[in-house]
């Protein structure tokens, strides 16, 4: 699969000036409900209403679905408000039930997208449709699985292609619900910079007043959009209510979102720069973060010191790790003086915790 302008005409002749916007309720509840939320919705930023109608759940006897009936009150989304209507697939039997419904979008979940098995029966399914299909990342932080699970969409003949940046799980507890490892997204943008690259702020974070500070950094980062799940009454939602935002929160959320605008000369440049600096403040937090659990480490070493009586500095293990440290920055293009001065910083640090932990 190679890059291609194409692949992006189904945003472009959407003809938008601003970000594509998806929106809708995590899951389909009842006819009433998605007719209220979409009329709520129309005459805003949003494109594309979204609704679940088959939720792929962790546990059993989690609600799963209202199932096919919600398709019908889809097509009455079109009817009454003009939106163009999407939901998720997840095999060949969803696939054939939207497209007889005209359902105008489908995307393929995180769950699905990280089984080459499903995914060849979606692509075959889908094979030579006109519809947009879009593709979740999947749950783990596999760059190759992702691309593979496009490119199988893309070689059953479906041209209108996206992705969806939706984080990734990991063992670790964070502030997130799915951590972004947003360079990854930006590995995938410098791989294929004309796939539209929408984020899905709603998934990463899980609590909705993050959504607002994920969907900005995301627009710095040059995505192409965003997918915020929006439901009238979200604490009362069937599923994912703690991530979801009512229609008058969204409508606020685009208004407060700064929007790169080409109106200058210099605006390929600008817009060049603003992202390469998005980037770096993507990985100046992500090592703010890992210092963080280096001197959480050192809190650890600190009390096991105390209890065997034990001197805070041990000065052939700090040799050995300088020496090593600085043979692996000059792979990376780092000079032997910057790792020095690093990492002696980053050790008086970890002196200085273990210090106020033996001592106190």
């Amino acid at each position: 699969m190679e890059n291609k302008k194409e692949m992006r005409t189904w945003l472009d002749d959407l003809k938008l000036d601003h970000p594509l916007v998806i929106a809708g309720p995590c899951s389909a509840e009842t006819e009433e409900q998605v007719l209220k939320i979409a009329h709520d919705l129309k005459n805003t930023d949003v494109s594309y209403f979204r609704a679940g109608i088959w939720k792929p759940r962790t546990r059993p006897g989690m609600f799963e679905g209202v199932g096919a009936l919600g398709l019908n009150w889809l097509q009455k989304v079109k009817a009454e408000t003009g939106m163009k209507v999407c939901t998720e697939v997840a095999n060949a039997a969803h696939v054939k039930l939207a497209l007889e419904h005209d359902i105008d979008m489908l995307w393929i979940g995180a769950r699905s997208t990280v089984s080459p098995f499903i995914m060849q029966e979606i692509a075959d399914a889908l094979e030579g449709t006109d519809k947009p299909v879009l593709i979740k990342n999947p749950v783990n932080p596999d760059l190759a699985l992702w691309l593979g699970g496009i490119e199988r969409i893309y070689k059953a003949g479906v041209n209108n292609i996206g992705a969806i940046h939706r984080g990734f799980s990991t063992y670790e507890k964070t502030k997130y619900r799915n951590n972004p490892e947003w360079q990854m997204a930006i590995e995938f943008q410098n791989k294929f910079p004309d796939i539209p690259l929408i984020n899905d702020p709603s998934h990463i974070t899980g609590k909705r007043d993050m959504i607002f500070d994920v969907s900005q950094t995301a627009l710095d980062l040059n995505f192409d959009g965003l997918m915020i799940e929006t439901h009238y009454d979200p604490d009362n939602a069937w599923s994912d209510a703690a991530q979801q935002v009512t229609p008058s929160t969204l409508v606020q959320i685009m208004r407060d979102l700064k929007i790169k605008k080409e109106t200058d000369p210099e605006a390929e440049y600008n817009s060049a720069l603003g992202n390469l600096r998005a980037q770096i403040d993507v990985i100046d937090n992500q090592i703010i973060e890992l210092l963080g659990k280096r001197m959480k480490s050192s809190d650890s070493i600190g009390e096991l010191k105390k209890q065997k009586n034990v001197a805070v500095l041990q000065s052939k293990r700090w040799n050995e790790i300088l020496g090593k440290m600085v043979l692996e920055g000059e792979q990376h293009g780092l000079s032997e003086e910057f790792i020095l001065r690093m990492f002696k910083a980053v050790h008086q640090e970890s002196i200085n915790h273990q210090e106020k932990i033996i001592n106190g």
